[in-house]
């Protein structure tokens, strides 16, 4: 991972490319600056193409504003993905669970514990607690595998939405979340269970721009290996691609082993995405941009 993060920092965006974005300019009057006041005006105006302006000001050649676009990044990230009402990551009233009283608290469960009773009223001694039985409700647990396209087309607007969707799910299932980035092989941004920090994850994929061809079967793959990793009861995987398969074996067979998949492609490419979702029963919900990524994983989960 610190190899491809080390790699895809040479690819860097000139001063005269960035300029073709609307506010530029004013962002960034002169090499090395960057405004936060100016950049704040544009995101209040327009947050969408704000967001894409910063993901490519993160991997600008000039190293100041690459620094400090970078550390801008993490925190208005952040702050999108936490904008609205958290996603509902449970499903239904959960499930009733019973457990040693030793381990944990509820109800007694008198026949469960039946055996325990009666031995402790011959006796006069207590029963002990890990030979008692208690019932309780318990909420399903959910476990959340993000995979991000990181193929050619993944720059600008679509990067920035990345960034901000990767946010909202780590900051949604803050210890049972993975993050994914694929091109030719799949790169373990977060595995599953670990504590990164969303503004962590976020750092890396707005390093880890556009770049080479999709191997989605592999990345399906990867994601299924992370998933098993966690004894959550729901499991879903997120696909944020176009789902373009140009390398590898065919993607179908692999995304009809998830019980939950749902494919999150840009709203103006869906053509592909639409075709592998009516092929396997995946849920499809098309992403216009990154003010969108909040709403979005409410859907997913919903």
């Amino acid at each position: 991972m610190a190899e491809a993060v080390a790699n895809a920092a040479r690819r860097t965006t000139s001063r005269s490319e960035l300029a073709q974005h609307q506010g530029f300019a004013e962002v960034s009057p002169e090499l090395g600056v960057l405004d936060d006041e100016a950049f704040d005006r544009l995101l209040a105006e327009d947050p969408n193409h704000a967001m894409a302006l910063l993901a490519d000001l993160v991997g600008a050649t000039d190293p100041t504003l690459r620094r400090l676009a970078a550390r801008l990044a993490g925190r208005v990230t952040t702050d999108l993905a936490r904008s609205g009402p958290a996603p509902r990551t449970g499903r239904g009233v959960g499930r009733l669970a019973r457990r040693r009283a030793s381990v944990a608290e509820g109800d007694l469960d008198l026949d469960a514990s039946m055996d325990a009773i009666l031995t402790s009223r011959v006796t006069g001694a207590a029963a002990p607690p890990d030979e008692l039985t208690v019932a309780a409700w318990e909420r399903p647990g959910t476990a959340l595998c993000l995979v991000v396209d990181r193929s050619g087309s993944m720059l600008g607007s679509r990067l920035a939405t990345a960034a901000v969707i990767a946010s909202t799910v780590v900051l949604s299932r803050p210890t049972d979340a993975s993050v994914l980035a694929i091109a030719r092989e799949a790169l373990v941004v977060r595995p599953q269970g670990s504590s990164r920090s969303a503004e962590q994850v976020v750092d890396d994929l707005l390093v880890l721009r556009g770049h080479g061809v999709t191997d989605l079967s592999l990345a399906l793959d990867a994601a299924a290996h992370q998933l098993a990793r966690s004894d959550a009861r729901r499991k879903v995987c997120l696909v944020l691609s176009d789902c373009r398969s140009t390398a590898g074996p065919e993607p179908t067979a692999t995304a009809r082993l998830f019980e939950e998949l749902v494919l999150l492609p840009p709203k103006d490419d869906v053509a592909d995405a639409t075709a592998l979702a009516e092929a396997t029963g995946a849920l499809l919900i098309p992403v216009a941009g990154p003010t969108d990524a909040p709403a979005v994983i409410r859907a997913a989960l919903a």
